[in-house]
């Protein structure tokens, strides 16, 4: 837990972050070893029927693509139509229950989403459709907080902000026209601008940033909510900080691998938490912390490919050279167990639907990025592993890929049922 020195003398938020990094170390240490979790085990006629539930959700997606609805009317119609087949194949598939399905619809989830997806788009450019899906993650993840503290699920002008800020920073830090000393430079720029000093901007891009920034401000004041701006701070440091990853062929003891992945997600979930309530106590901080920990470990997973080929250290990527991921990703599964465990702690009453959902959801994907890396791992543990995945592995990636075929044409369908939303 947080020390009670840290509680009672409101330390600054870079201190209960050092001390949360070292917990959360100590806790994967902990989850070393031991049975791998327990889950659901899919027969092979589940498998067989859920893969043709998905077949029929993929070809009706394709199908309505290929002819884009022509009114707001039309796209109704066709969200209903795409809204029933994903509730049966959620049904059929993932085991969800109707009240699960509620959460994501009736719950909330869906209409800030597409909020958001317009608002994105009309941002400013330089934002393509795989950056504002990755942004739109994190803005479930800010919707999933406000439901768990009891708070109205609604899409904020700090979580717009938020949510947008990293793609935008993410695509300048990327940018090969840009130096490594303008990027320096930029970095330097962007925590003074977090830490509420005047700076202006060098290029459109920094304007861009620093505008985001100002609709934090206009939300929350930096003298009645400073953990809001700490936490912003905080995630910056932790981005620049693992910018020591990128080490081609780097040894794992050239840097702290797992501190400053597990760091660069628990900080992001915990901005997400102070950006969602303003404040918050020892416990939520402790679970946000943990959950953006984890949440990095699976998109590290999803990774791994990129990162290999980047030469980015990850605990998978470094695994990889040498050994098949079988064991780390038993481990990370068990130290999801251990982050999710206190969430019936603290979480409001009436949200234990949504709390089923979000131990589902992570350990679904943790199963899935492990199909999608298959040739990484030994064959009985894919075998094994598959069991627990609502679809075979490699059909799935099969329909993934028929989807990615026509990328253009599923989001020009997207934009306009976000508009009929």
């Amino acid at each position: 837990m947080i020390s009670q020195h840290a509680e009672t003398r409101e330390a600054p938020l870079s201190e209960i972050v050092r001390e949360l990094r070292g917990r959360f170390t100590d806790l994967w240490r902990e989850c070393e070893g031991g049975p791998p979790p327990s889950g659901r085990v899919y027969s092979p006629g589940e498998h067989a029927a859920n893969g043709k539930e998905l077949a029929r959700f993929v070809d009706l997606l394709w199908a309505e693509a290929r002819r884009p609805p022509a009114s707001p009317e039309a796209a109704g119609e066709v969200r209903e139509c795409l809204v029933a087949a994903g509730s049966r194949l959620a049904r059929m598939a993932l085991g969800w229950e109707q009240k699960h399905i509620d959460i994501v619809l009736a719950g909330g989830f869906e209409r800030p989403a597409a909020e958001f997806a317009r608002t994105a788009r009309a941002f400013g450019p330089g934002l393509g459709a795989d950056d504002i899906l990755q942004a739109t993650r994190n803005v479930w993840v800010a919707n999933a907080l406000q439901s768990l503290l009891g708070l109205p699920v609604r899409l904020t002008p700090a979580i717009t902000a938020y949510s947008l800020l990293y793609p935008h920073t993410d695509n300048y830090l990327d940018d090969p026209a840009a130096s490594r000393e303008a990027k320096r430079e930029f970095n330097g720029r962007l925590k003074a601008r977090l830490e509420g000093r005047a700076v202006d901007p060098a290029n459109p891009a920094e304007k861009t940033v620093f505008d985001l920034v100002a609709m934090i401000e206009k939300e929350y004041d930096r003298a009645t909510r400073p953990r809001v701006f700490e936490s912003l701070s905080e995630i910056h440091r932790a981005q620049v900080e693992s910018l020591d990853l990128l080490r081609p062929g780097g040894s794992p003891f050239e840097a702290d691998v797992l501190g400053i992945s597990l760091d660069k997600g628990g900080t992001s979930v915990l901005a997400d938490a102070f950006l969602v309530a303003g404040r918050n106590d020892p416990a939520r901080i402790e679970f946000a912390y943990g959950l953006g920990a984890f949440l990095q470990l699976m998109d590290d997973l999803e990774d791994v490919f990129e990162d290999l080929k980047a030469g980015r250290m990850t605990v998978f990527s470094q695994t990889s050279r040498g050994w098949p991921l079988d064991g780390v990703t038993d481990h990370v599964l068990r130290f999801g167990e251990r982050v999710l465990a206190p969430l019936d702690g603290f979480a409001v009453p009436g949200t234990e639907a949504l709390r089923d959902l979000v131990r589902s959801v992570t350990r679904m994907g943790i199963v899935d990025c492990a199909g999608r890396a298959s040739r990484l791992y030994s064959r009985d543990y894919i075998r094994r592993l598959e069991a627990r995945s609502p679809f075979r592995f490699a059909f799935a990636v099969k329909q993934r890929r028929k989807l990615a075929k026509r990328r253009a044409l599923t989001g020009s369908l997207f934009r306009a049922l976000s508009v009929s939303n």
